[in-house]
């Protein structure tokens, strides 16, 4: 109990005092609605008004007809009516079911499933918390505009979601889900020409985006994913504001530059066939791909500003042959590190422009035995100490105590850092990559002799047989094992990992040619 109760602790000090307050507060005012059985109002007479939009960008198809929806990879099938909280497949699922991105599909039904929607909306229960509420609202809006609808009945609902969200600010997260709040109240606010509205949403973008858009363009949660995602909104809402005239189009330099910046970040995190490093929680087909968020920043003319991988941790070498990704950055952000992994000196390598050795990915955010294993130390390439963490990653989105880099070194051909995520145990780890014509060299040094293991996760199409020529190391143990790749939520692909033991220091070297 006293060692839950510490790891409780040691989460909580890292919060800011308005995500205490906001978690008290909400935790009051919803008890207190319940005991006085207080109504939510699913309707508020609204009066809309024509907006114009740039095409924007559709991800994946997800919906076919007859209720038949595919998430993260896990069909259903509704065979009379839809259960808007339908739960078998977990919240995530439902969350999606919820945010009506499948709305940018080509000649779907887009307003019969809103109706069906609204016609159940007071027995709705995850889908009106306001992070969906807040993607549900873009979706609404922009399929509405593209189609020219004009429902009062939708809107109406519409306009009493976005008054549900404004009494529902995800202050207690902070982080991208409030930053989704505020891309959301400004397309409301657009859509109602509501001040009140309008108000919440500036004030939010404007701290938001300057806090959670690092120097070098990197979103500060660290997942290339979510930097993808945050970018669409961004560009999303440069797209309203520039096709529409209203509050003298006063965020348009900030979402301008915001974009630029982003582009850049993005163009540097990006392998040369648009792909993106799975670090921290990171997965393939849910954000935009590169590709598709660098078309859609021509058409609205935008371009990306050059940039160097810095305040974000991240660093790049490249030539013909490969190109190498390193993280030697902090845990993400420090009060919101939910997305984050223990994964401090972890890498990600591609040989010819085909991976070689890649993150173990993401397949779930349940709270499960698979979402401790993808989030821990073990299941990335890095060192592994007396088979402890480096981070105290626990409960799906909590992180306590913390790996912290406390030196770092680095030119055009090397990076060097040492993290204190060991300290408890006595012992510091020092980590050097370094990039010659033909190999790149791995050096581990540890402050004290301790039972480790340097870990070397690779693509399924990588066999033993070529890992064992690339790949060399001293004469320490060390064993071929099988580890299952999750590049996609709900996929599980076996391929190869290679575990080395060692105890005070380990030379890798792998030939790039």
């Amino acid at each position: 109990m006293f060692n839950k109760q510490l790891r409780l602790v040691n989460t909580v000090k890292f919060l800011k005092p308005i995500q205490i307050y906001y978690r008290l507060y909400y935790f009051g005012r919803n008890r207190a609605n319940k005991l006085l059985s207080k109504e939510t109002p699913f309707l508020k007479i609204s009066k809309s008004t024509p907006l114009k939009l740039q095409k924007s960008i559709h991800i994946v198809n997800c919906y076919t007809s007859n209720k038949n929806f595919t998430f993260l990879n896990l069909n259903k099938k509704f065979e009379d009516k839809i259960d808007w909280n339908y739960n078998g497949y977990g919240k995530l699922w439902t969350y999606n079911l919820t945010y009506f991105d499948y709305l940018s599909q080509e000649n779907i039904e887009g307003e019969s499933l809103i109706n069906d929607f609204i016609e159940n909306i007071n027995l709705v229960n995850d889908g009106l918390e306001p992070f969906p509420i807040s993607l549900r609202g873009i979706n609404w809006i922009k399929y509405l505009i593209y189609n020219s609808i004009k429902n009062p009945k939708i809107d109406n609902s519409l306009y009493a979601q976005y008054y549900i969200l404004l009494d529902s600010l995800e202050y207690h997260l902070l982080g991208n889900h409030l930053l989704e709040n505020g891309f959301s109240l400004l397309f409301g606010a657009y859509y109602f020409r509501d001040e009140k509205l309008y108000k919440h949403a500036k004030k939010i973008l404007v701290s938001e985006l300057n806090e959670q858009i690092l120097d070098d363009g990197g979103h500060f949660e660290l997942s290339p994913m979510y930097h993808q995602i945050m970018l669409f909104r961004v560009l999303d809402c440069l797209n309203l504001i520039n096709n529409n005239e209203w509050k003298n189009q006063e965020l348009l330099n900030l979402f301008t530059q915001k974009a630029q910046i982003m582009l850049g970040w993005l163009k540097e995190i990006s392998y040369r066939d648009g792909t993106i490093p799975l670090f921290n929680d990171s997965s393939n087909k849910i954000a935009p791909t590169t590709y598709q968020l660098n078309t859609y920043a021509d058409r609205l003319e935008l371009h990306p500003q050059v940039i160097n991988l810095k305040s974000s941790g991240y660093r790049k070498f490249t030539d013909d042959n490969f190109e190498l990704f390193v993280d030697v950055g902090e845990v993400g952000a420090s009060y919101i590190p939910g997305h984050a992994h223990s994964d401090t000196f972890n890498f990600e390598l591609s040989l010819k422009e085909k991976p070689f050795i890649v993150d173990t990915g993401l397949s779930t955010y349940e709270t499960s035995p698979r979402r401790s294993f993808e989030r821990s130390t073990s299941a990335h390439n890095t060192v592994e100490i007396n088979s402890k963490n480096q981070s105290d990653v626990w409960g799906g989105f909590r992180v306590a105590n913390r790996a912290s880099v406390i030196t770092l070194e680095e030119d055009s051909t090397f990076v060097e850092a040492t993290h204190n995520g060991y300290e408890k145990d006595g012992v510091f780890h020092t980590r050097r990559w370094e990039v010659e014509s033909n190999k790149i060299i791995i050096e581990d040094s540890l402050t004290n002799e301790v039972e480790a293991i340097a870990r070397f996760h690779f693509h399924p199409s990588i066999t033993e047989n070529e890992i064992l020529k690339r790949v060399t190391f001293e004469k320490f143990d060390y064993k071929i094992t099988s580890y299952m790749f999750s590049p996609e939520f709900n996929t599980q692909i076996e391929a190869k990992v290679l575990e080395v033991s060692f105890t005070k220091s380990l030379k890798t070297t792998i030939s790039i040619v």
